[in-house]
């Protein structure tokens, strides 16, 4: 019995006290549910915020910065990670690759991984100017310089220095600037705002001159610009653009004057105070058709994309004269006896059913 034993205790293994597979699992598990904890619980974020009046904190990361470069900008703005726990955060999120520069608003004592996932989407501040048809290049101008979110690079800068700045050859910064709303990130250049305006402007223009239908009288896609303009300007409702832009095409045809009083409150400039008088009319500038024959110099306004759309292909009609009924809408006549009695109809008040207007043309 003695042998058996002993020759059993000599051939058995020994129990070893090694981890097994299991433990070495649960420890992997242990270790990423602890980082990943410290990356969604562990504040990175001041408690306190540094916008007025609001718990928020602001911070900017720059265009074409790197994940290092990011987490540098961030942590000389207050956030508290170093470099490399801010990479290793990103990678271990799969969004190394994703960070989108920009102004942000942080929440106060937000998580590392918190701020990540946020920049990750690109949530952060906007800012938009919007450009609105029948505006004028010095509005405009006074509207950028005025914005408190814009860099002002351009204030002070002459008409003429603006366009050269764009690359563009024209004499005068009016009607280039394409209505639209133009969305940008605060602290952004002004001259970004006008570069993509001018751009969207370019490209409209060169959409809408390949549609240029023989017998036009407009021999440049700029000459087409300014009819626009004078389209946008003397348009009370959308529906009349085609006739409105169909009265000045036939008159140029015709050599006619254009007799439209926008061009001439624009020759007057900023200092119009709303009242056209008739020495207003008999005074000779460039912009006065009442005096000259064709179009004026310059575009008078930025116009819309429709209004370019309704000065390259007019209303078919035959009309010469257009006054405004007071309603918004206006009455088109072929011959100047019918457009008279439409002005004593609508502007002179001399039948019961008259309301105001503008002036005719």
């Amino acid at each position: 019995m003695s042998r058996k034993i002993q020759r059993r205790g000599l051939f058995s293994k020994k129990k070893t006290n090694k981890p097994g597979f299991r433990v070495w699992l649960y420890t992997l598990l242990a270790v990423v549910a602890i980082f990943y904890g410290v990356i969604f619980l562990w504040p990175v974020v001041p408690a306190t915020g540094n916008v007025a009046d609001s718990p928020v904190y602001k911070v900017k990361i720059k265009p074409q910065s790197s994940l290092a470069s990011i987490a540098e900008q961030l942590q000389e703005q207050g956030i508290s990670s170093s470099t490399i726990p801010f990479q290793f955060s990103a990678l271990a999120l799969f969004i190394g690759s994703k960070l989108k520069p920009g102004t942000y608003l942080l929440p106060t004592r937000a998580s590392m991984g918190k701020i990540l996932l946020q920049i990750a989407r690109g949530d952060r501040v906007r800012e938009s100017i919007a450009i609105i048809p029948g505006m004028t290049s010095w509005q405009l101008r006074k509207l950028v310089d005025a914005h408190p979110a814009l860099i002002h690079q351009t204030k002070g800068m002459s008409s003429k220095e603006l366009v050269h700045t764009l690359n563009l050859n024209y004499s005068s910064d009016e009607g280039i600037f394409l209505p639209d709303t133009y969305i940008f990130d605060p602290d952004e250049p002004d001259i970004n705002i006008y570069r993509r305006a001018s751009q969207a402007m370019q490209k409209q223009l060169a959409q809408t001159w390949v549609q240029k239908e023989e017998g036009s009288p407009l021999k440049t896609a700029y000459e087409l610009l300014i009819l626009a303009s004078i389209v946008e300007k003397e348009t009370g409702r959308s529906s009349d653009r085609g006739l409105v832009a169909a009265v000045f095409t036939n008159r140029l045809n015709k050599g006619m004057l254009l007799q439209t009083d926008p061009t001439v409150i624009y020759g007057i400039g900023p200092k119009f105070d709303g009242n056209i008088r008739k020495a207003d009319l008999r005074k000779d500038s460039p912009y006065n058709t009442y005096m000259r024959k064709g179009l004026p110099p310059t575009p008078i306004a930025m116009p819309s994309k429709e209004s370019i759309q309704a000065a390259i292909r007019p209303a078919s009609s035959n009309a010469l004269y257009f006054v405004a009924k007071g309603d918004g809408t206006s009455h088109f006549s072929h011959s100047l006896g019918e457009h008279e009695a439409a002005v004593d109809r609508y502007q002179r008040k001399l039948t019961p059913k008259t309301s105001s207007g503008t002036a005719a043309n």
